[in-house]
């Protein structure tokens, strides 16, 4: 069956179709939720309401362009949606004590994609929206602030933090690996 053939059977609400859809790209969008969630339960509270906002809103797909990087979009505004609900707030944490010294190579020599999700995963929460949405999703400030509603110094100021909080993890890592 084609993927056009599949949403078609989706929009007809055939509930085979439904779950070949749901199994086919489930995995994928997981892992952009966990990028976004705190831990597991969160992710996959995400993952369903986002689903939900797929399987309601796939008449309006309208077959130009790529249906995963459609349902993408859906999962992460979903996810940024989450957070909102949450009273997304920007933290504040003090990094001007960080220093500003380079990575030595090494480190990301040694570096898997597990430890460097789990490096993420363990930035503030504002931080980490912004940084995925940024560095792993591709919005421009400008795109970041409208969506979080603040201001593009903000969405800078954070992403230059998560670096900071990044680069203090894998000096940590580095000098464990020497």
């Amino acid at each position: 069956m084609t993927e056009k053939e599949l949403i078609k059977g989706c929009i007809r609400e055939d509930a085979p179709c439904q779950q070949a859809l749901f199994e086919h790209y489930a995995g994928k969008m997981m892992a952009v939720c966990t990028r976004y969630a705190r831990h597991r339960l969160e992710a996959e509270d995400i993952l369903q309401e986002a689903f939900v906002k797929v399987f309601d809103n796939l008449k309006q797909f309208e077959f130009k362009g790529s249906f995963e990087g459609w349902i993408r979009r859906i999962v992460v505004n979903t996810a940024l949606k989450h957070h909102q609900r949450k009273y997304f707030s920007n933290e504040q944490i003090a990094v001007e004590n960080f220093p500003d010294m380079p990575t030595e190579p090494m480190a990301y020599a040694t570096l898997g994609e597990k430890e460097l999700l789990a490096m993420i995963a363990r930035l503030p929460e504002g931080y980490r929206v912004v940084f995925n949405l940024y560095a792993i999703e591709g919005y421009s400030h400008r795109e970041i602030a409208d969506m979080l509603a603040i201001q593009e110094s903000t969405s800078r100021s954070q992403l230059v933090k998560a670096r900071k909080l990044l680069q203090v993890q894998l000096e940590k890592l580095q000098r464990v690996a020497i």
